[in-house]
Order: C-alpha cells, then sequence, then structure tokens
C-alpha cells in the first residue's frame, strides 16, 4: 500500500495549481508593468523620468507577480492540510 504517499490525484492538483499561480502571477506582473507604460506615454515623459517610471513599474509587477504567486500557494496547502 502507499501509505503515506500523495495520490496521483493529488499531484495533478498540486501541478495544477502551480501552474495557475504561475500564469495569474505573471499576468497581474504584466497588467502593472503595462499601467507604468500607459503613464508615461499618456503623460508623454522623456528621459530619466520616463525610464524611472518603467524600473518602478517594473519592480512593483515583479513584487505583485511574486506576491500573487505565493498567496495562491499557500492558500492552496492550507485548504490541502484541511482536507477539503
Amino acid at each position: 500500500m502507499d501509505m503515506g504517499r500523495e495520490s496521483r490525484w493529488e499531484k495533478d492538483a498540486v501541478t495544477v495549481e502551480i501552474g495557475f499561480a504561475l500564469v495569474t502571477a505573471v499576468a497581474l506582473g504584466g497588467a502593472v508593468f503595462a499601467v507604468a507604460l500607459a503613464v508615461t506615454r499618456v503623460f508623454d515623459f522623456s528621459g530619466s523620468v520616463s525610464r524611472g517610471v518603467l524600473v518602478g513599474g517594473a519592480l512593483a509587477g515583479a513584487v505583485a507577480g511574486v506576491w500573487r504567486l505565493v498567496r495562491v500557494l499557500y492558500r492552496f496547502d492550507v485548504e490541502r492540510r484541511k482536507g477539503r
């Protein structure tokens, strides 16, 4: 018997959840960066101001993406441990 080991269904659920977390994290990070890019275009920033806004947008997008990834996987783990 496989006592203490994950079933195939549980492994598949983890794989799907990781994929979902990655896709939504990339989408959120891209959306945050797109907002920063739109701001530079709408207000016609140029030079170092534009670069600063884009770097800030990239950093904010990376932070938002990592936050989303961790949040989705943490919530999945909590639910999995509850047995739902």
